[in-house]
């Protein structure tokens, strides 16, 4: 997908030239040529980045970064004439990442958004990983990779242990029923004998737990099913 970079200016010329150039590097481009409209469209839209003029009508580029933050931390590029230390302390600290002086190098501006568009790029793929591995203490558990590691000892599951603690891991918390269980992992279709969960769930325990007649991550509701503690 595309990244997408919303431009507020009320020079449309600079707006144009901006959207012509950032759009030849194959990202999107969205227009908003006052302080109000910004707000509204940063609101509405998914943003990879917003370049943002500090002179505009309505609300100026300050105020429209502060109530930005008040929603989002999208990467925000200051575009102004004012160069001075102060204006640029004062974006900083109303919530800017960059500050870039007019007349500015188109070149320069895409250079910037470039470094901000590959930060967000790795922090969007760690945070995919990180949601991939769960960790609760010593337990930490690779969805992705099928692999289960207390401290620093991994531990072999057969397929349906995993799938039976996939289930209870991804939904701390939640109760199952043995039933359930039997229909999520094994199908609807499954007619085994339904304690085949209470055997799995058993060997499972062995397997992961210090003291398995006194469990610490899959536990029992009494008369209820099997939940996993986070």
């Amino acid at each position: 997908m595309a990244e997408r970079i919303l431009i507020v200016d009320d020079e449309k010329a600079i707006v144009k030239g901006l959207k012509y150039s950032i759009e030849q590097d194959g990202m999107e481009t969205d227009a908003a040529y006052d302080g109000e409209e910004a707000v509204e469209l940063a609101r509405k839209n998914h943003y990879d980045l917003v370049l943002l003029d500090l002179m505009l009508p309505k609300i100026d580029g300050m105020e429209v970064c502060r109530q930005i933050r008040e929603f989002s931390d999208v990467p925000i590029i200051f575009l102004t004439a004012k160069g001075n230390d102060m204006d640029k302390i004062m974006g900083f600290e109303s919530g800017a990442d960059d500050y870039i002086v007019k007349p500015f190098n188109v070149l320069e501006v895409k250079a910037r958004i470039k470094v901000f568009v590959r930060r967000s790029r790795k922090k969007n793929a760690e945070a995919a990983n990180n949601a991939n591995v769960i960790q609760n203490g010593d337990f930490r558990f690779d969805i992705e990779n099928r692999r289960l590691f207390i401290g620093s000892r991994e531990i072999n599951l057969t397929t349906k242990e995993f799938d039976i603690l996939e289930l209870l891991v991804t939904h701390p918390g939640k109760v199952y029923s043995r039933d359930s269980l039997k229909e999520l992992v094994w199908g609807s279709e499954y007619n085994g004998d339904p304690r085949t969960v209470d055997v799995h769930v058993r060997r499972l325990r062995e397997k992961i737990e210090e003291t398995p007649g006194a469990p610490k991550y899959v536990q029992t509701k009494w008369g209820a099913g099997y939940f996993y503690k986070g």
